[in-house]
């Protein structure tokens, strides 16, 4: 199995929406729900649920997408 996180931020009608998946070792250490709430709340948006392997959320304001993907790397990269 691979290790790892992937994570897509995507915008739609002016709305923004983030799904996070944890594989592997990776989940030792990251949960997948924190991650898609960080980036959620970097878009302004409340919070976002699901599994520590996957999770997902979205947020009201689209425009803020480079926001909720640079609050995700700053979760995983610390």
């Amino acid at each position: 199995m691979t290790d790892g996180i992937i994570a897509l931020v995507g915008v739609a009608e002016g709305k923004a929406a983030v799904t996070v998946a944890v594989t592997g070792a990776a989940k030792d250490r990251f949960n997948a729900a924190d991650l898609a709430k960080a980036a959620v709340i970097a878009m302004g948006g409340q919070g976002a649920g699901g599994r520590p392997d996957f999770a997902q959320g979205g947020a009201p304001d689209g425009a803020r997408a480079e926001e909720g993907l640079a609050a995700l790397k700053a979760a995983i990269t610390g």
